[in-house]
């Protein structure tokens, strides 16, 4: 009995265990493909996507990639600056092969777009197709309250993108009459119809001491939802 306790945990801790646990699935060969809830898999095959830059952590095959600022639509160096942090630029990614990519960890969610939208926190777009337009926007006057969790990019079209949450999201609904608050550092994206406000609560700020979340709120109104993640994330200053 304790020889074949002994030989199973010699098994279970094999290089060979390890392998066949962890490899890579070759049944998956979609343009987008989760591996596993934290590593997304683009198949490429002649194509181009856009990839968040710094997420490429593997690729195999005959692949470039190619630096754009996200803030280069004229929207200048102030907002540059004032919008810091890894979500200010995508690579272009094309060429044939497999590209893996992952962010800190976060969770990755596919999602299809057939003619929609959808707004998403700058820091939480991972990737998407070419086809996909994008067009990124800053919430106005606050550019410089919260560094760079204040700017948001609506995604639209017809196409695959992946978006990116700390921990499992949870999505809220927004109905007429009643508005949703939520921290900005904990939204990561909402329905394409809504535009959220800014509210300032002094109070808060004064008796929790804080700078960011519990003093100034992102309010929703109207009809869709909103997706927020158990983690109020920070952004790094001045990229």
């Amino acid at each position: 009995s304790c020889f074949i306790k002994q030989q199973y945990n010699m098994d279970k801790f094999s290089i060979q265990s390890l392998l066949t646990e962890t490899a890579q699935k070759e049944e998956k060969d979609g343009f987008f493909e989760l591996e596993n809830p934290y590593t997304l898999e683009l198949n490429l095959k002649n194509q181009r996507v856009m990839l968040k830059k710094g997420a490429m952590v593997a690729y195999a095959g005959d692949v470039k990639f190619e630096r754009e600022g996200i803030l280069s639509k004229g929207l200048g160096n102030i907002l540059k600056k004032a919008v810091s942090g890894e979500g200010t630029s995508m690579m272009k990614t094309e060429g044939t092969g497999r590209v893996y990519a992952a962010d800190y960890g976060k969770r990755i969610r596919l999602l299809h777009l057939e003619n929609e939208s959808i707004n998403v926190n700058g820091n939480d777009v991972l990737a998407h197709e070419e086809t996909i337009m994008s067009n990124i926007k800053m919430m106005k006057s606050v550019a410089g309250m919260m560094g760079g969790g204040l700017f948001q990019v609506n995604l639209s079209g017809t196409g695959y993108i992946a978006i990116t949450s700390h921990g499992t999201p949870l999505t809220l609904l927004v109905k007429p009459g009643q508005p949703v608050f939520t921290d900005p550092n904990a939204t990561v994206a909402w329905s394409g119809n809504l535009t959220p406000s800014i509210k300032t609560d002094i109070s808060l700020k004064t008796l929790i001491g804080r700078g960011s979340g519990e003093s100034f709120q992102m309010k929703f109104e109207g009809d869709g939802w909103v997706i927020i993640q158990p983690y109020e994330e920070s952004y790094a200053a001045g990229e």
